[in-house]
């Protein structure tokens, strides 16, 4: 088992698994534009054999071109000290449906069929939201939005963009030349290993960039507590945006904010899942205890230099 550094600079070992029952859910889409979509997810319960009905419950988001299973999502689940919930947004990997560049509506469509299912059929109570990139987006959108969120205690933002129009700022010269010359240029990446391609028009960069961030600032609940994780190597979403977060969570009470900047971490936190890990399960431990005060992540705790 490896190891990873928390935030006060010490080497510790990433926590032990605590599910103790892996099930994947297949859960349809209604009243969506999109016909028969079904959303692919994994439950993992801490306590199967229990009746689950007004247990809490985590979600768990991927970003763009990710997946279920991506980066950090597994391991912090397998982890939690609460059941979990992680999907495959429609279009990616087990998800069936048209994948969106800039279809964030959709997104949320699907965010609320999954609580929709789960508190329905499974009697749960959405407690935490974990987002990664695009997924934090979504999450931010839901949780401001949905009548089901209403008791969520805790919302993690790693890496999440708050400046949507700057998704220009990332394009190439080589994809700004073929938007010009044909409308549209096509990504190409391996998703859960296995290749994945859209074709990116100027449409759905308008769409992308046009996605209303700002409503956090009059919607997200007053009592909900917000920690953010940002990479300072970023350079798929600038690490100002998480510095905006801040300064839109952080004025509220009785929730709080909580800011962590990781010197070496990039957008998807590449080598550093396990201290993603370990700082969101120290974190929600604080949440918990009702220990949690707004300001930088570990303040007051020395560490390494």
């Amino acid at each position: 088992m490896s190891e990873s550094v928390s935030t006060t600079g010490n080497t510790v070992p990433p926590p032990e698994q605590t599910s103790k029952k892996t099930t994947k859910l297949f859960i349809p889409v209604t009243n969506s534009t999109d016909r028969d979509v079904v959303l692919c997810g994994v439950l993992e319960q801490l306590a199967p054999d229990e009746p689950t009905q007004g247990r809490k419950l985590a979600l768990i988001a991927h970003g763009t071109m990710g997946h279920k299973d991506y980066l950090f999502q597994k391991r912090l689940a397998l982890r939690l000290p609460i059941d979990s919930f992680r999907l495959d947004f429609r279009g990616n990997h087990e998800s069936n449906g048209p994948f969106r560049f800039g279809g964030f509506a959709w997104d949320v469509e699907d965010l609320h069929a999954v609580a929709a299912y789960l508190t329905t059929q499974y009697g749960y109570t959405i407690d935490l939201l974990v987002g990664h990139s695009r997924g934090v987006v979504d999450l931010f959108r839901w949780i401001c939005t949905s009548e089901l969120a209403k008791d969520v205690r805790g919302f993690v933002n790693v890496s999440g963009r708050y400046r949507m129009p700057k998704i220009r700022d990332n394009l190439t010269e080589a994809e700004r030349e073929l938007l010009v010359t044909q409308g549209s240029y096509v990504v190409k990446a391996i998703v859960a290993r296995k290749p994945f391609e859209c074709t990116v028009t100027n449409a759905d960069l308008d769409e992308f960039s046009s996605f209303d961030s700002s409503l956090v600032w009059e919607q997200f609940p007053p009592t909900t507590h917000a920690l953010t994780l940002h990479g300072l190597k970023d350079q798929v979403v600038p690490p100002f945006d998480a510095t905006i977060y801040a300064r839109v969570l952080g004025a509220r009470r009785p929730g709080t904010h909580n800011l962590c900047f990781v010197e070496d971490a990039d957008h998807n936190f590449t080598g550093l899942s396990d201290f993603v890990v370990i700082n969101v399960l120290e974190w929600f431990q604080q949440l918990e205890r009702g220990q949690l005060k707004t300001g930088i992540w570990q303040t007051g705790v020395r560490g390494k230099l």
